[in-house]
Formats: structure tokens, C-alpha cells, sequence
């Protein structure tokens, strides 16, 4: 069976210093760029998403809620919206990048898109014309972007496995109802998500 590696939200605003940092965030992106660089060869492709908000409505509040609604980040042509430098190494892999969100939430990088020859293609459609019918998922949010990726990817059908070593979560209690999810809809999951201390 072919098997892609799908990097999630890897982003400047979601790790330390960024406008949303996710406690963890560059060290998971060390982490990817060096299993990238071990493991390639058991990959056929690699892939990644991003965040890509223009005017995303709701999603961004100057009084965010942290569950809907979120400060800004993710601007599109910002620096918060660049990919970590730790994330570079594996990032000459990447074979395709698939934006989101540009004017809505967008959690999934099932929701993104590339171009290629001048036309849209979706994640689900770019996986299954190359053959793919396993996805490993790494990145950032585990409780969020991560979760949500790998969500619609078992729903497309794709035999999912979240490697959370290579994942931060925003906070233990979602992280911890986001792995149910994740169980309930038969995705595999591998180690532990990087999380900030409990709260208390």
C-alpha cells in the first residue's frame, strides 16, 4: 500500500512567538523535519497545509472565544503565515501545499487546495491520482487542525494513523476528547501529542 505524510499547519503564528503559539510548536517541526529526513523512503508522497486567511469572518475576534473564534493569525502574505524555519528540511519534500481558510475557518486540509495546471484540486482528489490509501498526519493543532485533517481523512476512506510525537495540543482537555474522536473514527494514533502544563 502507498503511504503519504500529510504536515498540518506547520506555521509561524502557531508556534512560540507566534500570534496563536502552541506550546511545543517548534519543537514539533524539528521533530518532522528529522523524521522526514529518516523515514522518506517510506513515503509516496509528502504533502502539507496552511492556513491562509484573507477575511475569515468570525474566525478571527479581537475577543476570542478559543473555541470558535480565535485572534488573528495566518494572514495571507504575512510573516505569521511563513512555515517555522525548523520545518525547512522537510520542506524540500513537500510536493504540494494546500491552503485553507481563505475566507472561512477552514480546519481541515481536506478543505485546502493546490493549483495545479491552472485548476483547483482538492487533498482527497491530489491523494487518490497518486494512489495513496494510507495518510500518517503531523502538525499543529492536535486538537484542531490536526484532529480535523485526520478526521475527514477516514472519512474519504484513507487508512489514517495521527503520529502524535510529531503533534502539539492547544490544551489537555481537548487534546484528550480530540484523541476519543479520533479513536471513534478508526484512525490509528501513535505516542503522545506535546501539551502544555495543566491548568490548576
Amino acid at each position: 500500500m502507498s503511504r503519504a505524510l500529510v504536515i498540518v499547519d506547520v506555521q509561524n503564528d502557531f508556534c512560540e512567538g507566534g500570534s496563536l503559539a502552541v506550546p511545543g510548536g517548534a519543537e514539533v517541526a524539528r521533530r518532522i523535519s528529522e523524521h522526514v529526513l529518516t523515514h522518506l523512503d517510506g513515503y509516496a508522497a509528502v504533502v502539507a497545509t496552511a492556513d491562509w486567511h484573507e477575511d475569515p469572518g468570525g474566525h478571527f475576534s479581537q475577543a476570542p472565544d478559543y473555541v470558535d473564534s480565535w485572534p488573528a493569525h495566518c494572514r495571507v502574505g504575512s510573516d505569521g503565515a511563513l512555515f517555522h524555519p525548523a520545518a525547512e528540511p522537510a520542506f524540500e519534500h513537500v510536493e504540494a501545499i494546500f491552503r485553507k481558510g481563505q475566507h472561512s475557518a477552514a480546519y481541515s486540509g481536506f478543505e485546502g487546495f493546490t493549483v495545479e495546471a491552472d485548476r483547483r484540486v482538492g487533498l482527497a482528489d491530489w491523494l487518490r491520482d497518486r494512489a495513496i490509501e494510507q495518510v500518517d498526519v503531523v502538525g499543529i493543532a492536535t486538537d484542531h487542525c490536526v484532529r480535523a485533517t485526520a478526521l475527514d481523512s477516514a472519512d474519504e476512506g484513507f487508512e489514517t494513523t495521527v503520529l502524535l510525537d510529531l503533534t502539539a495540543g492547544v490544551a489537555p482537555a481537548t487534546t484528550a476528547a480530540a484523541l476519543v474522536a479520533l479513536a471513534e473514527a478508526g484512525v490509528e494514533t501513535t505516542g503522545t501529542p506535546a501539551l502544555p502544563p495543566a491548568e490548576g
